[in-house]
């Protein structure tokens, strides 16, 4: 095959109309080819269109498009002369926007070519191509990018034009149901997560994903570690402080997408980097921290292990994956059956001693050898549950059977996950109920406030009537300290107002149609004087916020709200009123 650099100079791709932009923008800010220079580094070459980014954001986006020097892949033990050989991976970074509010944050989805070849300067080069989004949709954007990576290094920049031509073509994005997004001749079916706008606080369809990065590889990063997802899942639904270690980008990213995606339908709302890097805006301020300074909420990948001495204060570390090595000659396949979990909890004098030396050496015991492990003091609540795991395959040695059965565990998890989390955010179900006018009572009523939210009375509450059937054989006596802790961390508020903010939009909502096809006449002749006129103010009072949401002129004489009696007469007159 034609191989063909994007670096090869290439005239420009045609510009995009202003309408192409707009709708573009919709998904995407810019693609970005980066190369890696030998005399200036990490270098932009090009981005499509020309994106709005401050010169430390490009930095940034360069320096994070590139694995860390101490993640790159073992050297083939029996090289081969003059041979060339080239490794492809992908993986994400979540960057902070300067002179942006803090909240705005930019994500990359790279495609990395790494080419190992004797006969160039330095035995090898790199590049990356880049999709640039303000929006997480991993589920759109990492299929995306196996099309894209390859056909940029096929084609030049000529392939920038051609998807990002595609994606201006693309619909809104929908929350609701599957969409199909046309890429050439090819069609990607995507469905993109709820919690991006409203998730629901009981999920009843098991079709439609929940949460951030429902597409995570969770079986296959957190194998190892499969008796502590409990904890982890304690540890991200509190909101604490957790960096991840693992050998690649690739495996990194992922483990940090899985961890967010444990507490769907949960909004994660801490700090997430699934890459971090030396040069990102943060990491002075993170490297700063005292020893005895308060480490803030924040979930981070790293790959390079200078990162485990710069914050050693970080209070939860957790070391995923294993380093790539290359593929091995001839490989015995295995049968595929059921997993066996009194193998995780086997004793051996082997493990003992490793496990005692890992807790004495702490996570600094990374330097001299990576292991799937966890560093934390904290104490879980929730007792792993063995029936999960049992249901879980051991996936065999054939890739094929791999993938597929990767695909069965990694369902059995997230639903198992999204039971617990559902569940435990059901005693917050009375506070975000929305009611509808009870049978009698007049829908032109203002309706009733959502019941107001108090942490202690709601504890002391909880305390009295227990866990429910599902949570209370799952958790340990000390069940209220996380619900506790829950209430203190970074994700319970902003999760418990929208929520809120949705039930208050349905009670609206509810309460607006029964106005609709309500009979103002019958209720009307059930009612005094004072309540006539009362429930014609709160019509006038609704009517007119309707004219200002949808910017329709005042009526005559609507706006003074002095025409109650008059509408009185008119009632006793004889003459319906429907609104």
């Amino acid at each position: 095959m034609n191989q063909q650099s994007p670096s090869t100079p290439q005239p420009p791709p045609p510009p995009l109309s202003d309408e192409e932009l707009l709708s573009l923008h919709r998904w995407i800010v810019a693609l970005c080819v980066i190369r890696f220079d030998l005399e200036r580094g990490q270098t932009v070459e090009t981005c499509y269109p020309s994106p709005s980014l401050s010169q430390d954001e490009e930095l940034q986006i360069a320096f994070s498009s590139f694995p860390d020097s101490m993640s790159q892949r073992n050297p083939d033990p029996n090289p081969t002369p003059n041979r060339s050989s080239i490794h492809d991976s992908t993986f994400f970074f979540r960057l902070r926007r300067t002179h942006h509010p803090p909240s705005h944050f930019l994500y990359g989805y790279v495609f990395n070519r790494q080419r190992q070849d004797d006969r160039l300067r330095r035995g090898g080069e790199q590049k990356s191509v880049v999709i640039l989004s303000h929006f997480p949709y991993s589920s759109v954007f990492r299929p995306l990018l196996r099309i894209l990576g390859p056909l940029c290094f096929d084609i030049g920049v000529r392939a920038l034009h051609h998807v990002a031509s595609c994606i201006a073509s693309w619909p809104s994005p929908r929350f609701d149901c599957p969409i199909d997004l046309p890429i050439g001749a090819a069609k990607l079916k995507v469905h993109l997560p709820p919690a991006l706008s409203f998730s629901s606080l009981s999920p009843t369809n098991q079709l439609v994903p929940q949460g951030l990065f429902h597409d995570a590889d969770l079986f296959g990063v957190f194998r190892g570690l499969l008796l502590q997802l409990w904890t982890l899942w304690e540890l991200v639904l509190i909101g604490e402080p957790l960096l991840v270690v693992a050998p690649t980008p690739g495996q990194c990213c992922e483990a940090v997408a899985g961890l967010v995606s444990l507490v769907a339908p949960l909004l994660y709302s801490v700090d997430f980097r699934p890459y971090f890097t030396i040069h990102d805006s943060d990491f002075s301020r993170l490297n700063s921290l005292g020893d005895h300074d308060y480490f803030p909420p924040m979930l981070l990948g790293v790959t390079n292990l200078f990162f485990l001495k710069a914050l050693k204060n970080m209070p939860h570390v957790v070391s995923v994956g294993s380093p790539v090595k290359p593929p091995a000659r001839s490989a015995s396949v295995r049968r595929t059956g059921p997993l066996n979990v009194e193998n995780l909890k086997k004793f051996s004098p082997t493990g003992l001693l490793n496990a005692v030396r890992a807790r004495r050496d702490g996570p600094l015991c990374l330097m001299t050898e990576h292991r799937e492990a966890i560093w934390s003091s904290y104490a879980a609540t929730t007792k792993p549950d063995t029936s999960v795991l049992n249901r879980l395959v051991d996936v065999g040695a054939s890739l094929r059977v791999e993938e597929s059965m990767t695909v069965v565990n990694n369902e059995i998890l997230r639903r198992h996950f999204l039971e617990l989390t559902t569940n435990f955010l059901a005693p917050f179900g009375p506070y975000l109920r929305a009611t509808t006018p009870l049978e009698g009572v007049s829908p032109f009523v203002d309706p009733p406030p959502l019941p107001p939210f108090n942490g202690d009375e709601f504890l002391s509450s909880l305390s009295d009537r227990g866990l429910g059937k599902y949570l209370s054989k799952r958790m340990r006596p000390n069940w209220l300290d996380l619900y506790r802790r829950f209430l203190e961390g970074n994700n319970f508020m902003p999760w418990f107002r929208k929520r809120r903010e949705a039930a208050e939009q349905e009670q609206h909502r509810l309460w607006r149609q029964a106005r609709v096809v309500a009979d103002i006449k019958t209720f009307i002749s059930k009612m005094s004087e004072l309540e006539v006129v009362d429930s014609f103010n709160a019509i006038q009072r609704h009517l007119l916020a309707e004219m200002q949401l949808y910017n329709v002129p005042m009526l005559g004489g609507l706006e003074k709200g002095n025409d109650a009696h008059k509408f009185l007469d008119s009632m006793h007159k004889g003459p319906s009123f429907q609104l």
